[in-house]
């Protein structure tokens, strides 16, 4: 597989490595980007990467509760401009209201839901607001939680959308401090974008691969020639503890603590109000999430318009 001068920025871009090592990545991997980052990974030359991938499209996540029932949503738009338009964004928060009272299945059972106050359709309705608006808009994604205790919360004005789900004792559900707690939780989520919730969730694919990359990142490292087996497998479980508290929301250190982890804050606070809490689960969309915006050449745009 070919690779372009454009796919060796790309790789610099999200790695942060210099560009004669990613085009040597580019090269021994083929021209594949994902092997290329792991090549990189494996020569101590670029952090773990996040599956999002590059954020480039514009849009609104949007996170909220309607009557208990936690939705968050991604809607795209093409330009930053529309996507701070007042009809966009009431579009996008009356789809997250359909969503948790219809509960459709997927995106083709929502495009199919009637739009509150219309006799139109949510698809309809969208190209109505195309027509209007001028510009393409898309519904890309939704997440709905029906149980538990649900805590929204949307960042920088719909760049970051979260829903935080959680168990909590009977009468604690109103209790400010548990309120407080998700809304913490939530914020954490939305700066430090955990892969998992718990090093538990983590499964044996990434676990393997994770260890692969460790292990031949410690071989190659000229301060452990010579050391034996064991003590380097010691050296890469040491690096899997680190991978689990950068990666899994329980494990990180709570940006709001002094050197404690999210797990003992959320035990310290059911200890406080007396009852159980328990992080069931969360969803964390980002407008634009690993879709690559069109670059638009002005000056050959330009140049054409003058020929």
């Amino acid at each position: 597989m070919a690779f372009t001068a454009q796919d060796v920025k790309n790789l610099r871009e999200m790695t942060g490595v210099g560009m004669m090592d990613c085009k040597k990545a580019l090269t021994a991997s083929d021209g594949d980007m994902d092997k290329a980052v792991e090549w990189l990974r494996e020569k101590g030359l670029a952090a773990a990467q996040k599956k999002a991938g590059r954020i480039a499209a514009e849009g609104m996540a949007y996170a909220d509760v309607y009557d208990g029932v936690g939705v968050v949503v991604e809607v795209n738009a093409e330009t930053d401009f529309v996507a701070k338009n007042d009809l966009f964004v009431d579009f996008t928060k009356t789809v997250a209201s359909v969503v948790a009272k219809e509960n459709p299945a997927d995106l083709e059972a929502l495009m199919a839901c009637k739009y509150p106050g219309s006799e139109l359709t949510i698809e309809q309705m969208q190209q109505e607001k195309v027509l209007v608006i001028g510009e393409n808009i898309k519904i890309r994604r939704f997440a709905r939680y029906d149980t538990g205790l649900n805590i929204p919360y949307v960042h920088m004005g719909g760049r970051i959308g979260v829903i935080v789900n959680m168990e909590v004792s009977a009468g604690l559900e109103g209790k400010a401090e548990v309120i407080e707690l998700g809304k913490d939780i939530a914020m954490q989520i939305a700066a430090m974008n955990p892969s998992f919730r718990d090093k538990s969730d983590v499964d044996d694919a990434t676990m393997a691969k994770e260890k692969e990359i460790l292990t031949i990142q410690a071989k190659e490292d000229p301060k452990n020639a010579g050391k034996p087996e064991n003590i380097l497998e010691k050296m890469v479980m040491g690096r899997i503890s680190k991978y689990y508290e950068e990666n899994c929301l329980l494990q990180q250190a709570f940006v709001k603590g002094d050197k404690i982890s999210v797990e003992k804050h959320v035990a310290e606070v059911a200890k406080a109000v007396g009852g159980e809490i328990k992080v069931l689960s969360f969803t964390r969309f980002e407008k634009g999430e690993g879709i690559e915006k069109k670059q638009d050449d002005f000056a050959a745009e330009i140049a054409s318009m003058v020929k």
